[in-house]
């Protein structure tokens, strides 16, 4: 069968559960990273065909796709920030809304002087994406990245590796700490912020495969590792420090209370490419 003819009952066989855009990018993610053609080469070429081992393996992902698995978990990898991720279901996909917190934190400190040191936490690092985005784009920086999961931290490991950074990677549980015990300059963190009471916003394919862990938060302490981070970051955070956090788009006006409570000064809220609150910072302005 002809590629282009195989393309157009793909796409049909998915319309009861994607749009026909969504399902066509599917198409093209597939037949780059099984065959190395892009859309161009089939638009150029009309006469490229699949052979009959080739179904067999089209076939077994479009029988995942109807069940909406993510499609970044069939590939094994997705695309953050330029870089490329290993991905699987003891890992969050990385979402382009923390794209935007990083390209944050490096339009403020690509022009730090490159002679000091830059040093990075990143907190609940799951893929590593936010440190290593971090540690490749700023090549002064020191990087630690935390989890507490071990199954996420040895796919950090790999996706360091994989990117060719350097990354300290520590399991730990954040929650379970008294103090950070080592100091830096820039604190990030994108923990579970989604209480169980949106759960019925959420998509199938994130809700069924995507781990909980990194997730969730009960209803009646939405903002427990806001505040347990943020406290740890007073006394962690080197003199102009600064914490950030990618957060609930619900809960803009709690986080500014939470971090003015603590002392946080030079306080800013931020919207996504969506024009939902996502992205606050602080700073404790030591001496004060």
């Amino acid at each position: 069968m002809k590629i282009k003819q195989y393309r157009t009952q793909f796409i049909k066989e998915l319309a009861p559960f994607y749009d026909a855009y969504e399902a066509e990018s599917f198409f093209y993610l597939i037949l780059e990273d099984k065959h190395q053609l892009r859309q161009i080469d089939l638009a150029l070429n009309h006469e490229l065909v699949f052979d009959e081992n080739d179904f067999v393996i089209w076939d077994e992902l479009l029988k995942q796709l109807k069940k909406e698995v993510p499609i970044q978990y069939l590939l094994g990898k997705t695309n953050f920030y330029g870089l490329d991720f290993e991905v699987n279901e003891n890992v969050l996909i990385p979402r382009p809304e923390t794209e935007e917190l990083v390209e944050w934190i490096i339009n403020e400190n690509a022009g730090r002087d490159k002679n000091k040191k830059l040093r990075i936490l990143d907190i609940g690092t799951g893929t590593g994406c936010i440190a290593i985005s971090l540690a490749n784009n700023l090549p002064h920086a020191e990087v630690v990245a935390i989890d507490v999961s071990k199954k996420a931290i040895e796919t950090a490991k790999r996706n360091a590796i994989r990117n060719n950074v350097e990354v300290t990677f520590v399991l730990l549980d954040i929650l379970k700490e008294e103090e950070l015990r080592c100091q830096f300059d820039i604190i990030v963190s994108n923990p579970p912020y989604v209480r169980n009471l949106e759960k019925i916003e959420i998509k199938k394919n994130v809700l069924d495969y995507e781990p909980h862990l990194a997730l969730f938060v009960e209803d009646n302490d939405a903002l427990i590792f806001y505040r347990k981070i943020a406290s740890l970051a007073k006394k962690a955070l080197l003199e102009k420090g600064k914490l950030y956090f990618e957060i609930n788009q619900y809960l803009g006006k709690e986080m500014i209370e939470l971090l003015e409570n603590m002392d946080y000064k030079n306080i800013e809220l931020r919207k996504d490419i969506y024009d939902n609150d996502r992205m606050i910072s602080g700073k404790i302005l030591k001496g004060l």
